[in-house]
């Protein structure tokens, strides 16, 4: 069994709807714009690496999407995010901040590493490269609003970047973090991650998958407000014993043993 980041994350979130996604093969439907607008521009990226003309490139990533009915957040619009798309383009080449040698190999690396004799782990990196001259692990975020850097060291405790120093053995890391707001702005986040949290990430991976294949799915509800995090669960309406509400959101995919896919998604 092959296993990602998304996948325990998801576990860790909410055993059940770990159960509907991997096991009963409920998958989300692709009908999120900024999920989709991100893989468009993170292509771009690539391009841009490749140099060649990245704002075409995004033009024509994005436009398989505009006639598609996405589900657009507050003020977005299909030509709104591609006017932001190609104005942080032109900012992340002004700043020019980010290197990255061979670009066709060190982007979307995949890196595999074993668990147990029946079970490896598989992560893809967006890229190995410098920023500001010194090398690091980049990871590239698109988002509608600026990440918090205070307290200090805050970056150290994302999970995610603690996962990919865990499964790659790099220290240091960085988020590349494109805003998409009225004016557009790129934060580059630097951390460190220490051999004390890629241990504790280790085990708690070993443990983790120990309880899914020990079937533990207990639910975790969400219902506690201000934050629920059930009313954006693609999933609700199976707790609510309503599927005909789940249905509008996810489609079954059975027999699909391809979880770790969703790696390239997020």
């Amino acid at each position: 069994m092959t296993y990602s980041y998304t996948q325990i994350s998801r576990y860790l979130t909410c055993p059940r709807r770990y159960r509907y996604r991997y096991l009963e093969g409920w998958k989300e439907k692709d009908t999120r714009a900024a999920m989709l607008f991100g893989r468009a521009f993170e292509n771009a990226l690539g391009a841009f690496f490749r140099h060649e003309d990245s704002a075409a490139a995004l033009f024509r990533e994005w436009a398989v999407y505009q006639d598609s009915g996405l589900q657009y957040s507050s003020g977005d619009s299909w030509d709104r995010m591609l006017q932001q798309g190609i104005q942080l383009l032109e900012r992340f080449a002004q700043d020019d901040r980010v290197r990255i040698r061979q670009p066709r190999r060190s982007l979307q690396i995949k890196f595999t590493r074993p668990i147990s004799p029946t079970n490896d782990f598989v992560a893809y990196v967006d890229a190995l490269g410098k920023l500001d001259g010194k090398g690091c692990l980049l990871e590239w975020k698109t988002t509608a609003s600026r990440y918090p850097v205070e307290p200090e060291g805050l970056l150290a405790l994302d999970p995610q970047l603690i996962c990919y120093s865990w499964i790659t053995g790099i220290s240091d890391v960085a988020q590349i973090v494109f805003v998409r707001k009225r004016l557009v702005e790129v934060q580059y986040l630097r951390t460190t991650i220490t051999d004390k949290q890629r241990q504790e990430f280790g085990r708690l991976v070993a443990d983790t998958i120990q309880r899914i294949e020990a079937c533990q799915f207990m639910p975790h509800s969400g219902i506690r407000f201000p934050q629920n995090p059930c009313t954006s669960c693609p999933h609700v309406g199976f707790c609510l014993g309503r599927p005909e509400l789940a249905e509008k959101s996810v489609i079954r995919r059975p027999g699909e043993d391809l979880g770790w896919l969703d790696e390239l998604t997020y």
